[in-house]
This record gives C-alpha cells, sequence and structure tokens, in this order.
C-alpha cells in the first residue's frame, strides 16, 4: 500500500551574486544569444552536453563548489552583467509593432499548435511543424507582435529512437524530469496550481498550465498527468502524437476546448486566434459555447463573431494527413459541448464535411478550421494553390484560383540556427542590422563584402565541428548498442573534415523519399570511394512508430552504410532533434531534399543551411520552387510530374547522379593556387543573398500581420462591439440573403463588340438580373473573363463589377461593366452575382453564388 506522502521541492542553492543565472535560464531568450550560450557552458562544458543544453538542470546538477568559484570570478560576473544588459535592452527595446501598429499593442493573438519545437532541452516538438511554430514564437517576440502560444505538455515528449545492430527502429519514451525544464507551473492566487476543467467524453478532466517564457513571448502548455484525473486521462499529456484515433480526439479537445478555456482563467482575452494546422480546431466551438452561454447569442450570431477573428493555416498538401474521426468517436466527445452551443451534435458533425449530413463523411479537423474561420493559407506559394484545389469542393461554385485559401511562405529563424562564426562574420561586414532587420535584403547583399577567404575559413571549422559531433553521437550509440571496442574505435576515423559533405535528415516519411540517393548503388558507390575528390554523407532523421516503410528505408541507409569499402564515408545519426539539426544545417556543404511533388507543403531544413554557407540541392518543390534562381543551389530533375512514379524517381535520381559528377563535386575541389573554391564561394554569397531575408521568419510573422492578423484582429474588434451589434446583424443578414437567395437570376448579357478585338481595346456588356427580394445593394454583379487555352473555359479568370443603371418594370436591373483587352489569344467572358456586406471578409464567405 502506498504511503500517505507530501511532496515538497528542493532548488539549487544558487550565491547570491549569480542568482540572475536563474532567471536567465527559463528565458529561452538565450537560445539564440550565444554570449548567453557560454556563460552556460563556462560553468561545466561536459555537464551541459550531459543536460542536452539544459541550463536549468545545468544550474542543478552544476557542484555547489563550483557555483562559489564563479560567485567569485570578476571574469564571470563580468560576463554575466554583460548578458543580463543586452536582455535588459531586448525587453525594453521599442518593437517593429508597437511602431507601425500602435492602436493594437495592447492587443492580443493567441497562436494555438500541437508542438513547439524551441531548443532540444525543451522536447515538446516531432519535426518541422513544432520547429515552425517555435520561429513563429521567437520572431513574434523580437517584433513585438503581441501573441502567446498554447500547446501541450508532454511528459514522455516525441519518441527517443534507437537502431538494432540491422538498422531497424525501436522506440524509447523515457519519462521527462519537467521538473528541471525551463517552464513553470502557473499558481492561482492561493499559490496552488491552477486548474481548467472540462469534459473529455463521460469524465471531466482537469489541466494544470505551465508558462514557458520565449523573450518577451508566453508559451503555455497543459497538463493532465495530474492526481485529480481518472488514470487513463492523465494520459492524454503523455506522449505526441502516441495512442490511436480516441486518444487523438482527446488530446485535441483538450488543446482546443481546454487550451482556450485556460486563456480566459489566466486572464487573457483574445482578439485574434491562429491555428497552426488543424489540431486544434475545437477552439472555435468552445469560443462559440462560451458566446452562447455568456452574451446570450444565438450559434449563428457567435459563429459570425468567432470565425471573423480566426485564422487557420493548412501543412498538408494531401488528404490522408489530415485528421478525420468517425461519426461515433464525434458524438461520445462533442455531446457535452453541443449542449452548451445549444445545437445538436448532427450540426456540429455537418461542420467537419464537405458534403454535409453525409453518413459515410468522417469528421475532418482540418474542414471543421476552414468551415468557422474566415482567413486560412497554405506555407508556401506551390501549397497554397494545391491546398486551393484539395479544397474546392468546400466552395463548389467558385473557380478553384478563387477559393479563399491564400498563402504565406514559411521561415526560419535565422539567429537561432546561424553559427556563432557565421554569425561573427556577419556583425563585423554586415553590421547590427542583420539581427534586427534579417529579412531586409539589402543587408544581406552585403555578404559580398565578406572576403572568401574568411567566409570559407568559417565554413570550414563548422565542418570540422560536424564531424567532431557526429564521431561523438556515433561513439555514444556503438557504446548504447554494446558494440565492441574495435567498433566504438572505429568512430574516430568516421568522416573526413575537408571531404565534400552532404546532409540529409528530416522525418522518414516515403514520400521524402530518403534512398532515392541509393537508387543506383554503384554510381554512388564510384562517387563515395574517389579518393582524389571525397563526397561524404551524413544522415538523420526518425520515422513515426507505426510506419514500417519508412523504418525499411532507414534499415536500407544503415546496411549500405556498412559496405567496407564505404565505412567511413556515410554515418546515420540517431535520435534526430533540433540539437542535431543544428550542427547538420550549420557544417554540411550541400543540403539534399528528395521529396516526391507536390507533397512537399514547404520544408524548411533547407532554409536553415543558406545563412551558414551550405547550398540547397533540392526537388522543386514547396519552398525551394520559390527560392531556385539558377546561381544559388541546384535542382533535381524538373518541374515536371510524370504519372508513372518509377519513371519520376528515375529520371530524378539520374539528375542527382549527373549534377554530383558534373557540376557540384567539380566547383567544390576546383581551388585556385590559394586553396579557395572561388565558383563555389560565390555560389554560397548568391545563396546567402538570394534567401537568406526573403526566407526569414520575419519576413514570414511580417507577413502574417500585415496581410492576415490585423485585418482579422480589426475585424473580430468590430463584431464584438457594442454587444456584438455586428455579428448580430451579419448573422441575420445572412440567414435572410441566404433564403431569398432562390430569386436571384441572371436573365441574359450581350454585347455589340465585334468577336475579334485588338489588344488595347475595351469590351462593353450589359447583364439583365433579377433580384427579386434581395436589395440591389446587397449584391455585387461581376464579369468574369479571362483566357481560353486549353479545354475552352476560363482558366485564371479576373473578376471586375458592373454598375447598376436602372431598374425595368418588371423588377430586373440593368447592369454595365467594360472588359479591357490587354493580352491576344482566345478570351472568353460570363456574368454571376454575388452577395455582398461590408462585414464579410471576402467574396466567398459563403457559397453562395449565381453563375449566368
Amino acid at each position: 500500500m502506498m504511503q500517505n506522502i507530501k511532496r515538497f521541492t528542493v532548488v539549487p542553492s544558487i550565491p547570491e551574486p549569480i542568482a540572475p543565472l536563474l532567471e536567465l535560464a527559463y528565458n529561452l531568450w538565450w537560445t539564440w544569444n550565444y554570449e548567453a550560450v557560454t556563460l552556460f557552458q563556462r560553468l561545466d562544458r561536459r555537464l551541459w552536453d550531459q543536460a542536452r543544453h539544459n541550463p536549468v538542470k545545468l544550474l542543478a546538477d552544476v557542484p555547489q563548489q563550483r557555483l562559489e568559484e564563479v560567485a567569485n570570478d570578476p571574469a564571470y560576473l563580468a560576463h554575466m552583467d554583460r548578458v543580463l544588459d543586452q536582455l535588459g535592452e531586448y525587453m525594453e527595446a521599442d518593437t517593429w509593432f508597437e511602431k507601425k501598429y500602435p492602436d493594437l499593442k495592447e492587443r492580443l493573438i493567441a497562436y494555438f499548435s500541437m508542438e513547439f519545437g524551441l531548443h532540444e532541452c525543451l522536447p515538446m516538438y516531432s519535426g518541422g511543424l513544432g520547429c515552425l511554430a517555435g520561429d513563429h514564437l521567437k520572431s513574434a517576440s523580437d517584433l513585438g507582435v503581441p501573441l502567446v502560444g498554447i500547446g501541450l505538455l508532454y511528459h514522455q515528449g516525441y519518441f527517443q529512437q534507437f537502431l538494432s545492430n540491422d538498422g531497424w527502429q525501436f522506440e524509447d519514451y523515457p519519462q521527462l524530469d519537467i521538473h528541471h525544464m525551463p517552464m513553470k507551473r502557473v499558481d492561482d492566487a492561493d499559490g496552488k496550481p491552477l486548474l481548467v476543467r472540462f469534459p473529455v467524453g463521460s469524465r471531466e478532466v482537469a489541466a494544470q498550465v505551465y508558462i514557458v517564457q520565449v523573450a518577451r513571448t508566453k508559451l503555455y502548455l497543459l497538463d493532465t498527468a495530474i492526481p485529480e484525473n481518472h488514470p487513463d486521462d492523465r494520459n492524454i499529456t503523455v506522449r505526441l502524437y502516441g495512442g490511436d484515433q480516441d486518444m487523438r480526439i482527446r488530446q485535441e479537445i483538450v488543446l482546443g476546448f481546454g487550451g482556450t478555456k485556460a486563456l480566459r482563467a489566466l486572464g487573457h482575452d483574445p482578439d485574434l486566434f491562429h491555428m497552426n494546422e488543424g489540431h486544434s480546431a475545437f477552439l472555435v466551438l468552445e469560443r462559440i459555447a462560451h458566446l452562447v452561454e455568456t452574451e446570450k447569442l444565438s450559434f449563428a450570431e457567435a459563429r459570425e463573431a468567432v470565425a471573423g477573428s480566426t485564422i487557420f493555416t493548412t501543412h498538408t498538401p494531401v488528404p490522408a494527413g489530415i485528421d478525420t474521426f468517425p461519426h461515433s468517436l464525434v458524438y461520445n466527445y462533442l455531446s457535452p459541448y453541443a449542449k452548451r452551443m445549444k445545437c445538436t451534435v448532427e450540426e456540429l458533425i455537418s461542420l467537419g464535411q464537405t458534403y454535409s449530413h453525409n453518413p459515410d463523411e468522417p469528421f475532418s479537423m482540418a474542414t471543421l478550421a476552414l468551415r468557422l474561420t474566415r482567413k486560412s493559407n497554405g506555407v508556401s506559394k506551390i501549397h497554397g494553390r494545391i491546398a486551393r484545389e484539395m479544397w474546392r469542393s468546400n466552395w463548389p461554385s467558385v473557380p478553384v484560383e478563387e477559393v479563399p485559401i491564400t498563402s504565406v511562405t514559411n521561415g526560419i529563424h535565422v539567429r537561432s540556427w546561424v553559427s556563432s562564426d557565421i554569425s561573427q562574420l556577419f556583425e563585423r561586414y554586415l553590421g547590427p542590422e542583420w539581427v534586427a532587420n534579417p529579412d531586409d535584403s539589402e543587408i544581406w547583399n552585403r555578404v559580398d563584402d565578406i572576403p572568401d577567404a574568411e567566409l570559407w575559413r568559417a565554413h570550414e571549422r563548422r565542418r570540422e565541428r560536424l564531424v567532431v559531433e557526429t564521431r561523438r553521437h556515433l561513439k555514444e550509440q556503438f557504446i548504447k548498442r554494446g558494440a565492441p571496442p574495435s567498433q566504438i574505435a572505429e568512430a574516430d576515423e568516421l568522416l573526413n573534415p575537408e571531404a565534400l559533405t552532404i546532409g540529409f535528415a528530416r522525418r522518414f516519411a516515403p514520400y521524402k523519399r530518403a534512398t532515392l540517393l541509393l537508387r543506383d548503388e554503384e554510381r554512388l558507390l564510384k562517387l563515395l570511394t574517389n579518393t582524389d575528390r571525397p563526397v561524404q554523407i551524413v544522415f538523420a532523421g526518425k520515422a513515426h512508430p507505426r510506419d514500417n516503410m519508412g523504418k525499411e528505408l532507414i534499415k536500407r541507409i544503415v546496411q549500405f552504410a556498412r559496405r567496407s569499402e564505404i565505412r567511413n564515408r556515410i554515418a546515420f545519426v540517431e535520435n534526430y532533434h533540433i540539437g542535431i539539426a543544428r550542427f547538420l544545417v550549420q557544417g554540411v556543404d550541400v543540403w539534399l531534399n528528395t521529396p516526391t511533388k507536390p507533397l512537399e507543403a514547404s520544408g524548411t531544413s533547407g532554409m536553415k543551411v543558406t545563412s551558414n554557407g551550405g547550398l540547397n540541392f533540392s526537388i522543386l518543390d514547396g519552398w525551394w520552387a520559390e527560392g531556385y534562381k539558377g546561381t544559388n543551389g541546384w535542382m533535381i530533375g524538373d518541374d515536371r510530374i510524370y504519372d508513372n512514379q518509377d519513371y519520376q524517381d528515375f529520371v530524378e535520381s539520374e539528375s542527382i547522379y549527373d549534377t554530383l559528377e558534373g557540376e557540384i563535386i567539380p566547383m567544390f575541389y576546383d581551388r585556385g593556387s590559394d586553396g579557395l573554391p572561388r565558383k563555389w564561394i560565390a555560389t554560397m554569397k548568391a545563396s546567402m543573398r538570394t534567401l537568406t531575408a526573403r526566407f526569414s521568419s520575419f519576413r514570414m510573422v511580417r507577413e502574417y500581420a500585415d496581410k492576415l492578423y490585423i485585418p482579422t484582429m480589426r475585424n473580430g474588434i468590430h463584431l464584438r462591439a457594442e454587444g456584438f451589434n455586428a455579428a448580430r446583424s451579419l448573422a441575420k443578414w445572412r440567414r435572410g440573403i441566404s433564403q431569398r437567395w432562390a430569386g436571384v437570376e441572371i436573365k441574359d448579357f450581350n454585347t455589340s463588340a465585334a468577336r475579334e478585338q485588338k489588344v488595347g481595346s475595351t469590351i462593353a456588356v450589359t447583364a439583365r438580373v433579377k433580384l427579386g427580394e434581395v436589395s440591389p445593394d446587397d449584391v455585387v454583379v461581376q464579369l468574369y473573363h479571362g483566357p481560353t487555352p486549353t479545354n475552352g473555359m476560363i482558366e485564371a479568370g479576373r473578376a471586375s463589377a458592373m454598375e447598376c443603371q436602372q431598374r425595368s418594370a418588371d423588377g430586373v436591373f440593368e447592369y454595365t461593366g467594360i472588359i479591357p483587352c490587354s493580352t491576344s489569344g482566345q478570351h472568353a467572358f460570363t456574368v454571376r452575382v454575388l452577395p455582398r456586406h461590408p462585414d464579410i471578409s471576402g467574396e466567398h464567405d459563403f457559397s453562395l453564388i449565381k453563375w449566368a
């Protein structure tokens, strides 16, 4: 029997002179400040590495004697004061957002994500989605965007990867020591844990809240692994992406419903909610339920207020990647929430379906998000187009190019990923502006001022560091695996610090095609065994625990790497995480990316090598389709997509070998009398100059703010004003026009212009429109025109408003408009009618459209 126990906490005894170290450790600003990192490293470099670069754990483990030593070390104290001064200046500085939007600086944006990748010491992420969310928070802090993050606290994080002797991936789930992580529990006024309660199925679940300070930005993490909960409910926040569909929907209930309630309990009332992927889509239902309960709004009125102040970002280019649930699960978990919203579960299910009330169509979180937001975006230009095509069925009468899903291409937080060696060069030759405005392309034009020799030496130091770190990790792998001493000793011979080094590190999902490089093994062997121009490859990455195809890819690479003739030329680094990613992107010469087109929504790993001087060699998909300029890296294949995937793989693998043999390897080893590869360095500079600013998360967050956040925030404020008058009015208008829309009819449209027109001329069009009971003020009549190059249908059409001229005796209105003939070729036009209201976010806010 368990004894009656009372818990207490033991904290490090930090001498008073260095007490600020503890405050610094709990603010993740240090993760992108090398002086702060060095400050912690100076305490004990070995313990720093053992603590996975976690300063809170480090301070708990450093012997008291060492703490006393540095507390009496003037040099260390001066270093600490310097870092604290930098933090103080950062926190007090005027920010971009305050200057540009001074009237909104006291407002708040809530950013929800299933995972956040901020640093390896806080493993609440699995891959690119989490790293993107982490960089979003960091740049929001840098720019002063008033934003808080909401996520879940996973006690086992994502799995720890280890490989068997034959290369098969196994997973381990060690318990994380959250009390030694840079986050703190949020307490209520009585000093007790702040708890939020909400139904999850038939039980009420309580979640406590932890806070992670990310410089100016706060991240709140919900934790259900507490004694108050049923054992099954404690498991909800144990593993990221663990369990079956039942566990997934429960996690998403905690994130969406629980996270929104937690914000209210914390005293926050956000004016805008941003959903990073569909995992958090339940937040819209919690917000609707709260407004129905507290403001006595109808479901329709609350829906207008919520949708008008919510943004949805999708990262998924294929339907298979979307979270969907059977109706039985939805009934089980959403029934209590439907009662609060005064609607039926069937009505909620229909909101998550493209074809409402179809018993065979599952409930989709992405569809729910699209239905209950007014602004949505993909994460690259290509992905925006793919998303519009993927979700066009939700707007059945709308041309695909007008489907209301835009795009904001992803970016990376440069200071978190650039090496100290390279950042020192930037300080010297670019000036401090590269820190303040890393998205200013003019600043990056100054990379040409960096002497070739200095840039190359700094890059070579990072490649040497990559080799050292890879050897260290391989040694640890061999020791854990029980390898004989001879094999462990071989790790010291692994890789050549001077050889052309290719990196490939990412999720081992089959579409990433990690083994495309191995398609012609004999041709690859010739490259790897060339003693005059050596090539080496470092692999890293995890396959999902249930993805056996992904595990097979890892196994094949590991077994290929064990061939005796290339034993020292290929390394697979186990248990990929942000720390490993950092030394890889800082040290590789070439970053290889081989996804199947068009399945790479954006990708961000390749962005991280650019500021470090690495060069991208990638499929033209995602961000690289926007970034590739012909002189700043290399493309694999071209932009064609073949019907036969095997042939696509053949063409693109041949392109890899041809480009390596004919361009990359010769350019790397073509050295001048001074030993410098001048053409290679010129390509490095071209990459830095053309890519770093454009794919910075500064640019990304500014674009979110200008394009999505500010318009949506102002709209949300308007809808809530004066007791939600605008939301009530909009709901009433929408209901009325929907009921009267059937009476709208385009009687005819005509032009007297000749069928053949010269470029620069115009065509006048007249249309007769019967509006029935709909007021002319509630509609816009448009000419829709454009080229018809292929199948006779209008492609890439443009819309222009027509003007109402008169009303005839029979209730028919006459409209006129002009079509400019700006390009030659076959064109066509038609007429359409759409609803118009000052408070709808766009023409296609809802699918009412009447075509001629």
